[in-house]
């Protein structure tokens, strides 16, 4: 049974979620050989304040580009 879990900031729809779900699933079919049945995908979303990338604080200010 694949599992997958996706981290990610809020901010996504639910039709956003539901497209990269079927996307992810029709992947694992093919490339996998399983079942659509058995492909669990759980959705996690993360505030920017507990979320960190080479030090830096996801929340912290970009600098201007």
């Amino acid at each position: 049974m694949p599992f997958v879990r996706i981290d990610l900031f809020p901010g996504r729809t639910d039709e956003q979620k539901a497209n990269t779900a079927r996307a992810i699933t029709e992947a694992l079919v093919q490339h996998a050989g399983c079942t659509p049945q058995s492909v669990q995908i759980v959705f996690a979303e993360v505030k920017k304040s507990d979320w960190a990338t080479a030090g830096v604080m996801a929340s912290a200010p970009q600098p201007a580009e």
